[in-house]
């Protein structure tokens, strides 16, 4: 998996209630009723996972990610025996066993062609096994758009430390048909949809506080200090234009997501 630097779990989760609405209703798509192993990859800070274990007391969930910030937010949330949450990278991850529930939520796009991967977690599934992703599909929205033509810009490219922007390309994740033809092909019953949401943020450049938690991180990581503060300023300048402020004072952030649940029939 890509490692896009340091997660810094405070600032993701200053829109924390706009990150967890997708995750439940990717969860409530999922019909198990008494799963025994249930996995979350990329369970980042266990808030939503920790959801699972109360949803399902009868099974161990466990939740897994590759970033240790994460994993030490996530810490305080284990339950012995019910809930543990261990280190690991999404595209190497194994199972000891069949697993009744695998769910990825806001993870995937950051896994370049992960048709494949998706397709190893599909066969350990159990018999009546579910699996279920949610990925943010608004690589062509300005938030990404304007940053990918930054990056690529003569100026910032011959500052930035060697990386990856394959999350900024618009062919991170898969169309709606691209997931439900992999879930197909693995055998599973597939259902699949997107939503768009629309976001209504307050306060002082709203768009700009919501990617700096996210797609803006790993660019500035590769940044010396003063130019990183530049390329803020560059980029925030554009997002402002983009995303102008309304007249009661509020931005809307349109906000694409894919959803794919997958079901390993009996």
């Amino acid at each position: 998996m890509q490692n896009p630097g340091s997660w810094d779990p405070a600032a993701y989760l200053r829109f924390a209630g706009e990150r967890a609405r997708p995750f439940a209703e990717l969860v409530a798509r999922v019909g198990a009723e008494d799963p025994q192993v249930v996995v979350d990859l990329g369970c980042g800070d266990g808030s939503v996972t920790a959801t699972l274990a109360q949803r399902w007391p009868d099974a161990a969930v466990t939740g897994v990610d590759s970033s240790p910030a994460m994993l030490a937010a996530a810490a305080p949330r284990a339950v012995p025996g019910r809930l543990e949450f261990v280190a690991g990278d999404l595209t190497d991850w194994q199972p000891d066993g069949p697993v009744d529930v695998l769910l990825s939520n806001a993870a995937l796009h950051w896994v370049p062609g992960h048709g494949p991967l998706l397709s190893r977690w599909a066969a350990a599934l159990a018999e009546d096994g579910w699996l279920a992703v949610q990925v943010p599909g608004n690589q062509a929205a300005p938030t990404h758009a304007l940053l990918a033509a930054l990056v690529d810009r003569p100026r910032w490219s011959s500052r930035l430390a060697p990386g990856d922007d394959t999350v900024l390309d618009p062919a991170a994740v898969l169309t709606p048909t691209g997931y439900l033809d992999v879930l197909s092909a693995a055998g599973l019953d597939a259902d699949v949809w997107e939503t768009t949401y629309l976001h209504v943020l307050t306060g002082p450049d709203p768009v700009l506080r919501w990617v700096s938690g996210t797609v803006l991180r790993p660019v500035l990581a590769r940044l010396s200090p003063p130019d990183a503060d530049e390329l803020t300023a560059e980029y925030a300048a554009a997002l402002r234009e983009a995303y102008p402020q309304r007249a009661d004072g509020t931005t809307v952030l349109p906000f694409r997501r894919l959803f794919a649940v997958g079901h390993r029939s009996g």
